[in-house]
């Protein structure tokens, strides 16, 4: 004997498929639980990222140069993360480690290289050669396709205001000082010219350089701040012992 009132199994669910609205409203229900899951943690911890040794927000003119490379779209060419494998360790330097990026606002992480990549690029080569890979690549890089930057050796570097660069920055969470604020233009002419007194800008920036960077001493230029940001990138960590802290950070969060 057949009983007329039994369901067929997963009645409900056919009902489910068919019903756009339901089936709608269910998707977006599944959806928000598992990003309530994965995010709603994360307003209950005060940073992301583990701060490693050394590392520091960027100085007036490095601040600078790193918005000079941002506007002449240096990052379309030049990635700055080295990814964990053998190849790219052994060409451009140890892998790159979140903290390092921690105050980037933009971030310059990416995988479009035409050119090298350039997280450790600071120090590896010399002032006078930056200088003349920006004026005419060409002349240092046969094979470069690069453009001329020549015009930044030509142009004053003008930065309306330099403390509100810093304060603005500040608001993202990068923590200046209010002293770091309030001596932002002196620190900004004083990093690129010798003869101006820099005051304690080393002890507040650890690692700055302080030097003329275009070989003119007389000014400074976008030259000057361009090199500047170059020359610190990778230069503020010990990578190998921050790499073993980034490491034990992560096996006590398991």
């Amino acid at each position: 004997m057949t009983d007329t009132n039994r369901k067929e199994p997963f009645e409900g669910h056919k009902k489910l498929e068919k019903n756009v609205t339901l089936l709608a409203a269910a998707t977006f229900v599944t959806v928000a639980i598992g990003g309530i899951v994965e995010i709603a943690p994360l307003f209950w911890i005060d940073n992301t990222i583990e701060k490693v040794e050394g590392m520091r927000p960027y100085t007036p003119l490095e601040q600078a140069g790193r918005d000079i490379y941002i506007r002449e779209g240096c990052y379309t060419c030049h990635s700055q993360m080295i990814r964990p494998f053998r190849d790219e360790v052994e060409r451009y330097g140890h892998y790159s480690l979140a903290a390092e990026s921690m105050y980037d606002h933009p971030f310059q992480w990416g995988s479009k290289r035409t050119g090298p990549d350039l997280a450790r690029v600071g120090g590896r080569y010399s002032d006078e050669w930056h200088v003349q890979h920006l004026k005419a690549p060409r002349s240092v890089v046969p094979e470069s396709i690069m453009p001329n930057y020549s015009f930044l050796a030509e142009t004053k570097l003008k930065v309306p205001d330099p403390s509100a660069t810093l304060v603005a920055l500040r608001r993202v969470g990068v923590p200046y000082s209010d002293i770091d604020i309030e001596m932002a233009p002196n620190d900004l002419m004083a990093q690129a010219n010798p003869d101006l007194d820099a005051g304690d800008l080393v002890e507040r920036y650890p690692k700055a350089q302080i030097r003329d960077y275009d070989g003119d001493p007389k000014r400074v230029t976008e030259m000057d701040a361009l090199v500047a940001y170059l020359q610190m990138l990778g230069t503020l960590v010990d990578v190998n012992s921050a790499a073993a802290q980034e490491n034990l950070a992560e096996e006590k969060g398991r």
